[in-house]
């Protein structure tokens, strides 16, 4: 399973913790690190068993499971942007005079008054999703829709695609496979989306790459590599230096 599926099929625990378990290991959540259960590992002088290990991952590598999930795109946190740097400050601690004083708005009491609509914003969201699972178990003609990739930039009607629609364009765009040439880049944005989410399983999550690295792998995708390139990282699937001078894959 990929990992936007693990991401956006985890329970709210799992979410907080930033780890789900499997049969055989423990994958993070944030990045797809994965920990195997059974093995003892090694850290400074300390051993540790393989779930503790996966906590001090996330706690080294990614700090805060909070910052991540706030800082992903507003069209998946649901959140604008006043809301997103009030619960920054909720979380950091800060009292309600702090807060006023450092986005300069209202009084204290208009603080207290934010942190009300958030509550509402749970409860409404806990009834949402309990419905949305009640509603699982009785529509049997719901469509499976892709999962938006977690660094989208844009979320908008292109991301409302199902497998099958996902298949289709494969077909269309790589008559010798996924593994095989891009016939053309398509002109509607939808099918773009559904080609690059193709081209970026050509590359490692956990490689950086030169542009001409990059440039090697998407070569042997499509002529135009440049337009490859430039779309991979406008819908958020590399990211990249300022520079250009080294590219990754964006989990």
């Amino acid at each position: 399973m990929e990992l936007s599926d693990l991401f956006w099929k985890a329970d709210v625990e799992q979410l907080k913790a930033g780890y789900v378990e499997e049969k055989d290991a423990f994958i993070c959540l944030v990045c797809g690190e994965k920990v195997e259960k059974g093995i003892i590992y090694p850290y400074q002088e300390v051993l540790m068993e393989s779930e503790r290990f996966m906590k001090l991952h996330i706690e080294q590598g990614h700090g805060s499971i909070f910052h991540y999930l706030i800082g992903l795109n507003k069209k998946l946190t649901g959140l604008t942007d006043h809301q997103n740097s009030l619960l920054r400050l909720f979380y950091e601690g800060k009292s309600d005079t702090e807060i006023q004083a450092e986005l300069n708005i209202g009084s204290s009491s208009t603080i207290r008054n934010h942190r009300f609509v958030l509550k509402e914003k749970e409860r409404q969201a806990k009834i949402f999703l309990t419905m949305m699972e009640l509603l699982k178990e009785k529509d049997d003609h719901a469509p499976v829709f892709l999962p938006v990739h977690k660094n989208a930039t844009m979320v908008d009607d292109r991301y409302n695609m199902t497998e099958e629609e996902q298949q289709e364009v494969e077909k269309k765009f790589f008559l010798e496979g996924t593994h095989g040439p891009l016939v053309k880049f398509p002109k509607k944005e939808k099918q773009k989306l559904a080609t690059l989410r193709v081209i970026i399983k050509r590359f490692e999550q956990e490689k950086v790459y030169s542009e001409k690295e990059i440039n090697e792998v998407l070569k042997n995708v499509y002529a135009d590599f440049v337009t490859l390139r430039r779309y991979l990282v406008e819908y958020g699937f590399l990211d990249r230096k300022d520079d250009g001078s080294e590219y990754w894959v964006k989990v």
